[in-house]
């Protein structure tokens, strides 16, 4: 039970009025004004930025809505797209499947409209009970609590709550939901959000800025960083990817695009795979373009090596450009394969990695000098 409802409320929304993340362009009329309490707005606009933020920073967030909304003003313009379209305008942000499966209800939206309660909006691909909440909150102003990250870890805290709030996620919801300003829940949701983004902090929480510390009994207790408490957990695993950037005798390069599955479904990539235990990583690439496209390389001079983190697993990509021998391309383990110019790799839309290994080829290609000469001899390992 949270105690003193009333003087949070208040408290919250005179703190948020003053020092909250105001303009938010998806919460304004697109006039850019502010709305009246009760005045709907654009559900697309808000759908839209509210996927978005699963997983990612509003400052992050911000520019690619922008340029969305640039591109896809509303949901007919999103379902009559391609999904290389809207891939290509994702990437960077992360957490693919989330563009997947906008695209996928888009095409549903488009034909039947904006869904009117929660279990309409959870119906939807992506979409939990916060997602819904905050859209519903948002969009129409109406009583709906959240639960994101940044709300579990403001009432852990405000709580001391003594176990990790996803051992106990019917009893925060009960809270959200408890708390809640029934009267003004768009500016109320908001401003939990925007207490939890930019005062009561993971690491280095600004008490002496936050209008609850006289309701916290993880404040009163003295360190707030305790909360939420945390389930201990492993290191993440890592793993070395062997890449090989194949190359034809017209200097194309090979490309595979990436089966509809897991957080990176439907990009393209530079085909390759994991080393194997005391493998040589030249002797990875051959393996792996063998086993995944049925074609032999040559494995010349390494191009680049990079690492990238995902949330549940390291990666170390060791890539070499190869000079293709044999064998037709197949997709064996994609949807499709291309060879392609180098300047043409910007029209497809890659995982956030492959940014560099493209830089890479071009500052190569570059130093090879012009005119380009077909089938030149690659540096041998």
């Amino acid at each position: 039970m949270i105690l003193h409802l009333s003087a949070l409320r208040r408290d919250l929304l005179v703190w948020w009025g003053l020092h909250g993340r105001q303009g938010i362009p998806w919460k304004l009329r697109p006039d850019g004004s502010e709305p009246e309490d009760g005045e709907p707005l654009c559900p697309f606009r808000i759908w839209t930025a509210e996927v978005m933020l699963q997983q990612t920073q509003l400052a992050v967030v911000r520019p690619y809505w922008e340029r969305w909304m640039l591109t896809f003003p509303d949901i007919d313009s999103l379902a009559e797209a391609s999904q290389q379209q809207v891939l290509l305008l994702w990437q960077g942000l992360g957490y693919y499947s989330r563009a997947r499966r906008m695209h996928q209800a888009a095409g549903w939206l488009a034909a039947h409209g904006w869904p009117g309660d929660l279990e309409g909006w959870q119906a939807l691909p992506g979409i939990g009970r916060s997602t819904a909440g905050s859209i519903l909150s948002a969009a129409f102003d109406r009583p709906y609590p959240i639960l994101d990250g940044n709300v579990r870890r403001v009432l852990a805290r405000l709580l001391a709550w003594p176990q990790p709030p996803q051992r106990s996620l019917a009893r925060f919801w009960a809270w959200s939901e408890e708390l809640l300003d029934s009267q003004r829940p768009r500016a109320f949701n908001q401003a939990l959000m925007d207490l939890g983004a930019t005062v009561c902090t993971p690491r280095r929480p600004r008490c002496g800025e936050c209008p609850w510390r006289s309701h916290c009994a993880a404040y009163a207790a003295g360190d707030p960083t305790r909360y939420p408490v945390k389930d201990s957990s492993s290191p993440a695993p890592f793993q070395v990817i062997g890449v090989g950037v194949v190359l034809d005798g017209a200097d194309r390069v090979l490309i595979d695009q990436r089966l509809e599955e897991g957080l990176l479904g439907g990009l393209w990539e530079f085909p390759g795979g994991k080393q194997e235990p005391d493998e040589p990583i030249v002797d990875t690439i051959r393996r792996e373009l063998r086993e995944e496209l049925a074609i032999e390389v040559e494995v010349g001079e390494e191009l680049i090596r990079l690492d990238h983190a995902y949330s549940h697993k390291r990666l170390r990509f060791i890539v070499h450009l190869c000079r293709w021998s044999s064998g037709e391309p197949q997709p064996l383990a994609s949807q499709q394969v291309r060879w392609v110019e180098p300047q043409r790799l910007e029209e497809f839309p890659f995982p956030a990695a492959n940014a560099r290994i493209i830089a890479a080829l071009h500052a190569w290609v570059g130093r090879q000098g012009t005119p380009r000469h077909a089938g030149r001899k690659l540096p041998s390992v």
